[in-house]
């Protein structure tokens, strides 16, 4: 398929003089990160596909348990390929309802066709269901059966229709800080490196056409890594 294997510990805002800046420092941090004469990469391939039967025992109870606001049938597993870091193509999995699954899928191909890199792409079971963890090994991924950060309620992860993408690059910061030391440096949201959700880049712009909501745009507490349906 021209993949490389997976890795594990591996609408559109009005466009603005202040984003149109943002957007050109992201398409130079792009060039640098994927110059000209760089290997030619395979077409994007994926599909959204229900959870096969292994999928569901894997997700059970880390991931997924009784009296989770969704069903495991409304879930359904979309497959990626996306470009690493290093420059090359990998194939990605995440698990999202179904409402938003082929939204999802096209930000991802749109993703790849814009060259915006991502550091790996697995479901959050390979991380026992531990969001913190699972931040920690910089990967991107969408369903979790959890509460909102700092909340009792649910988050919208625990209905599948939340993505966070690239958290080390993308933190969520409360007060000005951040809980993972690596991405102290990314608390710099001005100088856009590789990877990063900023105001009128590719990343943002992906999940805006997808009719996704950024949690780059809340007032106080920033998520940047959040692309949601709503909150």
């Amino acid at each position: 398929m021209g993949f490389y294997p997976d890795s594990i510990p591996a609408k559109s805002a009005r466009a603005t003089p202040a984003g149109r800046v943002r957007a050109a420092t992201a398409a130079l941090a792009l060039a640098a990160a994927f110059p000209a004469g760089a290997a030619a990469l395979p077409a994007f391939t994926g599909g959204v596909s229900p959870l096969p039967a292994a999928a569901k025992a894997r997700m059970t109870p880390s991931v997924w348990r009784p009296g989770c606001p969704v069903p495991l049938e409304r879930l359904r597993r979309v497959v990626i390929t996306y470009r690493t870091f290093g420059g090359r193509a990998r194939r990605g999995i995440v698990v999202v309802n179904a409402d938003i699954a082929r939204r999802t899928l096209g930000a991802f191909r749109r993703l790849y066709a814009d060259g915006v890199p991502l550091r790996r792409v697995v479901p959050i079971e390979a991380y026992g269901g531990e969001d913190f963890r699972s931040i920690e090994a910089d990967n991107t991924s969408a369903f979790n059966c959890r509460a909102a950060t700092g909340s009792s309620r649910w988050s919208q992860h625990a209905y599948g229709r939340a993505i966070d993408v690239n958290p080390i690059e993308n933190p969520y910061v409360s007060g000005g800080r951040t809980s993972h030391p690596a991405s102290v440096p990314y608390l710099d949201r001005a100088r856009v490196r590789p990877g990063m959700a900023v105001e009128g880049g590719p990343l943002v712009r992906a999940f805006d056409a997808a009719g996704l909501q950024w949690g780059g745009r809340w007032a106080g507490t920033k998520d940047y890594q959040h692309f949601s349906t709503g909150g």
